[in-house]
């Protein structure tokens, strides 16, 4: 029998007690569906403008590494990836790991270098994959065919408080929660902050939103009141939103589990700083992409970020055993200790 999904253990203890330790991990291995060839990351002694890159083949090793590993409960990844992973090669059937596909990618991550205009421009809905394609690998699904791929998966959502601009992202939202209630699909929605505010036509820059955070969280919850239960998501991906907020959003209603997005990669400290910031304000997944790409040894860093999301490790002690975990491997780090300790804001979008 195929070992219990971590994910389902874990949400169904959240719900029933969001105070319980449990926190889920997921590693988002979807950037080729954003970045083109820089998405699996430079190789080393590469330069960020130029490369060289690891290559796609690469990218999925450190996937498959990670599962093995069994540390996070979600590997979220590209349709074109998942097939591979997934259907193909099976990696998931005796993991506790849950595969998830990216759904939709919407204009704000269409990320060619040399073009940039995409991300100064009000995002706009798209979708590349499909349900039946997640499932399946196809366009249509043949009996039996649905359960040998991926059943659940990211919808991404970014609002720039414009009508007609919101309303056409949120009709694309409305679509694919219709179409996933009627396969048994389910999903987690990512919310990211407005990507072009002041970019919007007629918009002039006194009537931006004067507390964004409040922004995306209002939104949140006002776009999903009108869901009944079968349609909701499972979990949110949203920017850390600070004390206040985040604490107002997760207390707001339980069944609603809150998720951080990891943005730039910035230092360790960073990251497990994220993790442990978000979880003591009422968040209970965190999402991470770069974050975990960009270590030194992927392992080792999820490995120690795991440590921290379960309260095992305070973020400072996380930083230092990790250090002492790459100089057991022989690994010289990108940053000393003292600099790796640094904590600074990074950017909470794909085009930051």
């Amino acid at each position: 029998m195929p070992p219990q999904k971590t994910l389902d253990s874990k949400l169904a203890r959240i719900v029933a007690d969001p105070s319980c330790r449990d926190f889920i991990l997921a590693d988002a291995k979807d950037a080729d569906m954003a970045f083109g060839l820089a998405a699996p990351g430079l190789k080393p002694g590469g330069d960020p403008a130029h490369g060289p890159f690891r290559t796609l083949a690469e990218y999925r090793d450190s996937i498959r590494e990670i599962v093995a590993q069994g540390l996070v409960d979600i590997m979220l990844m590209s349709a074109s990836t998942s097939e591979a992973l997934t259907i193909e090669e099976g990696i998931f059937t005796d993991s506790g790991v849950t595969p998830a596909v990216r759904m939709n990618d919407t204009t704000d991550i269409w990320l060619a270098a040399g073009s940039g205009g995409y991300t100064r421009q009000p995002a706009l809905p798209f979708s590349t994959a499909t349900i039946a394609q997640a499932q399946c690998g196809r366009v249509d699904c043949g009996h039996g065919d649905r359960g040998r791929g991926a059943n659940l998966g990211l919808f991404s959502l970014t609002l720039n408080d414009d009508a007609t601009l919101d309303r056409d992202m949120l009709t694309a939202y409305k679509e694919f929660r219709i179409a996933a209630e009627r396969t048994g699909f389910r999903h987690f929605l990512e919310v990211f902050f407005p990507n072009a505010l002041d970019r919007v036509p007629g918009k002039a820059a006194g009537d931006r939103p004067r507390d964004v955070a409040r922004f995306l969280a209002d939104h949140v919850v006002r776009a999903l009141a009108g869901v009944p239960r079968a349609g909701r998501p499972a979990f949110l991906k949203i920017p850390y939103l600070g004390p206040e907020v985040t604490e107002q959003l997760a207390s707001y209603d339980r069944s609603l589990v809150v998720g951080i997005l990891g943005g730039g990669a910035g230092t360790t400290h960073d990251a497990f700083g994220l993790v442990a910031d978000a979880k003591a304000h009422g968040a209970r997944v965190a999402l991470f992409g770069r974050k975990i790409n960009a270590a030194e040894n992927q392992p080792a860093f999820v490995r120690i970020l795991r440590s921290v999301a379960d309260g095992d490790l305070d973020a400072a002690e996380g930083v230092r055993a990790y250090h002492a975990d790459l100089a057991r491997l022989g690994i010289r780090p990108y940053r000393s200790l003292e600099a790796d300790l640094v904590r600074a804001p990074t950017a909470t979008a794909y085009g930051g």
